[in-house]
């Protein structure tokens, strides 16, 4: 029903998760409510060095993937290369290039 959401800074209202469950049975208590505390989602432990890694690299690589879409000097070659490789490789052009620019990222950082 409602998820504890954020805006500007402020928790907002009553916080309510419902589920359904859709799978036969003789029970007749087929949902559950859950109530939850405007501060369910509030982090506990501080980011550790191996969480700042992996942030700053998915950073990295999501901006590669987004300037290679752009960058029309690299769409035929990839789009060639994904349909090279699409039947039994990556499905989607995002996906493939992802792979690629998450390799390159790790060759170039280590």
């Amino acid at each position: 029903m409602l998820k504890p959401k954020k805006a500007n800074g402020h928790k907002h209202g009553n916080y309510l998760i419902m589920t359904h469950r859709s799978a036969p049975t003789t029970n007749p208590n087929c949902q559950r409510i859950y109530s939850k505390p405007a501060d369910a989602y509030t982090r506990t432990t501080p980011v550790t060095a191996d969480e700042q890694v992996i942030r700053s690299r998915f950073s990295a690589v999501a901006r590669a993937v987004a300037a290679r879409k752009k960058d029309l000097s690299h769409v035929a070659s990839d789009l060639a290369a994904f349909n090279a490789q699409k039947e039994t490789g990556y499905k989607t052009l995002k996906s493939y290039l992802w792979s690629v620019c998450g390799a390159a990222y790790d060759q170039n950082n280590g």
